[in-house]
């Protein structure tokens, strides 16, 4: 059986190599037609076809097959799924100071604190946690005062004994569970999509009610894989925009 055939790529050094490699080869998937076959090349193969030693190549691999876009099998080798969706989410790489930057330079007042039971949302991140503790944080714009977004972020109780509310008005609870507990983040997983403002919303941010918002959330994740943190912030639509640079060179 011939092999997939993957497109080329031109690798930029101030990116890890691992990513750029399966981001192109998701993006070949993804652009395949239907007479492509559904075999990829060995992972030797592969890694001499970027330009990359096997264990980038190893690695690349199992961030696709993490998203369901191919399967590995002992033996037989390692095959695109048929039924991959071609409308996986956009998947881009930053850092933990790049959110630190972005959540920070606004003023901040802890509404409260304390134990919720994990429900909706949070069960998909916390489904062996019975108990998390939630922070709730409003910001306001330095200048004019007005409100700007408020946060939820729902945290291991382990970790939130050593999180101070007063640290939460100075900082965003990222920086103060790396630099302040200690937390050791391995990564951090973002999503933004358009909700419409709920009463509690509508009234925080001084918005009509079931205006457009934008609803973000952030899964802060540790060195073991545990989450550690969801962030869930409500912006007002008016007042953030969510823009990606993209270094071509």
């Amino acid at each position: 059986m011939t092999a997939f055939a993957p497109d080329s790529l031109v690798l930029n050094r101030k990116l890890p190599l691992w990513y750029q490699v399966s981001q192109s080869l998701r993006a070949s998937i993804l652009g395949r037609t239907p007479d492509d076959s559904l075999r990829l090349p060995t992972e030797e193969q592969l890694a001499g076809h970027y330009g990359v030693s096997v264990l980038t190549m190893r690695q690349a691999l199992k961030e696709l097959e993490g998203e369901g876009l191919i399967s590995r099998h002992r033996r037989r080798g390692t095959f695109i799924e048929p039924g991959a969706l071609r409308s996986a989410p956009v998947r881009l790489l930053g850092s933990v100071d790049a959110i630190v930057a972005q959540q920070s330079g606004e003023r901040t007042t802890v509404l409260g604190h304390g134990r919720t039971a994990v429900s909706g949302e949070l069960l998909e991140h916390f489904p062996d946690t019975p108990e998390v503790v939630t922070y709730r944080r409003l910001r306001r714009d330095p200048e004019s005062g007005e409100p700007t977004n408020w946060a939820e972020n729902a945290v291991l109780p382990e970790f939130a004994a050593a999180v101070r509310p007063a640290d939460l008005e100075r900082w965003p609870m990222t920086k103060v569970l790396r630099d302040v507990v200690g937390v050791r983040i391995s990564r951090i997983t973002d999503t933004v999509e358009a909700r419409l403002a709920d009463p509690e919303t509508a009234e925080l941010l001084h918005v009509p009610l079931l205006s457009p918002i934008l609803h973000y959330t952030g899964v802060t994740y540790d060195e073991d894989g545990r989450v550690v943190d969801v962030a869930r912030i409500r912006y007002r639509g008016d007042r953030f925009s969510f823009t990606v640079t993209v270094d071509a060179h």
